[in-house]
């Protein structure tokens, strides 16, 4: 088992907090994601469940242990960092094989492990390569594969996708999230990328100013987002200003620049503001349907599969539709158009 729990854990610089009064349970087996921009405290929260960076306060456990003051080389942790931290001088081989010899198995075990490892990695015809030899993909490759070599408890990745093209870390994704399920290992991966954190997590805590400010799995977090901070990062939401609201029946009345709509989700209170995910709103030529507001087109930008409008409210405010190829009019900048939002649009905290 390895279940990571996070109690009160703050850690300060001076005058600055950069993780303030956090606390968290990480499941065994789970692939939990650290999300948010630079600075939000991810890579530090990361480095002290590493033993890299001792919290100021609070504790941290791996199942029952306190590990709060417990040396990184005793965690019995892997980590794969941004940059890979391969050692340029030795092989693909060597690199993997250190965790190993620096536990002293003997060199018949080192063979084998290695290169059943490198094999699962799919770098079983690559084992004398130094690291200047291959590509972005294949040194991340070796990081992994040298981190699951010595069968950690947990695995941690600082960020170890931002370094490759855009095809190759959609490649990686894949190749991370079915090591891990084939590991059944519990798994710390931070990001800034949105896309990576839905595509591979089981669950996502999206950290701001060095608290979470919504911990959920992908799925909740994207459709049911519980403030604008979170709707605005995960899949750009638009945020509309809401100018009253009251609720009826099992919906909320909004009043939002130009008219007046309905949405189902509860009201999470009087400071809100609507939460509009552009394939959430349609784009139409008339007003015969109720609580269709009026707009204006500022562009339209074609993308093959879907057709984005930039889209000008009463108030002066713009905002963004994404309409399927198939259902697009082509409507020209300068036209007047109705909107209709989606019963999925929520209200959240401002």
């Amino acid at each position: 088992m390895a279940r990571i729990t996070i109690e009160n854990v703050t850690k300060r610089y001076g005058d600055v907090t950069i993780i303030d009064r956090l606390s968290l349970a990480i499941e065994h087996g789970e692939f939990f994601t650290l999300l948010g921009p630079s600075g939000c405290g991810k890579t530090t929260l990361l480095r002290m469940i590493a033993g890299f960076i001792i919290p100021s306060e609070g504790r941290l456990l791996l199942d029952d242990e306190d590990i709060t003051r417990l040396p990184a080389h005793k965690r019995e942790t892997g980590m794969v960092f941004q940059d890979y931290a391969l050692f340029p001088d030795k092989t693909v081989f060597d690199n993997v094989a250190y965790g190993l010899r620096v536990r002293r198995f003997s060199n018949q075990q080192i063979k084998e492990k290695v290169g059943q490892m490198l094999e699962r990695v799919g770098l079983g015809h690559l084992p004398t390569r130094y690291p200047g030899e291959l590509s972005g993909g294949q040194r991340q490759r070796v990081a992994l594969a040298r981190a699951l070599i010595i069968e950690p408890r947990v695995l941690l990745m600082d960020e170890p996708l931002s370094n490759l093209d855009a095809k190759l870390r959609i490649q990686m994704r894949d190749v991370i999230r079915q090591l891990q399920q084939e590991s059944k290992i519990t798994a710390i991966f931070v990001t800034h990328d949105q896309e990576e954190a839905l595509s591979m997590s089981d669950r996502i805590a999206l950290l701001r100013q060095g608290k979470i400010d919504q911990l959920d799995t992908p799925e909740g977090l994207y459709a049911r987002p519980g403030t604008s901070y979170a709707a605005d990062f995960i899949g750009a939401a638009n945020l509309v200003k809401v100018l009253s609201q009251q609720t009826h029946d099992h919906s909320v009345l909004v009043d939002i620049p130009g008219g007046r709509i309905s949405v189902s989700a509860p009201t999470p209170g009087p400071e809100a503001c609507l939460a509009a995910r552009p394939e959430h709103i349609g784009v139409h030529s008339d007003n015969s349907q109720p609580g269709r507001i009026p707009a204006t087109v500022v562009f339209r930008r074609y993308l093959g599969f879907k057709a984005t409008y930039a889209l000008e409210l009463a108030d002066g405010s713009t905002i963004n539709a994404d309409i399927p190829a198939a259902h697009d009019a082509a409507y020209a900048p300068g036209s007047q158009v109705f909107l209709s939002f989606s019963q999925a649009c929520r209200l959240v905290a401002a």
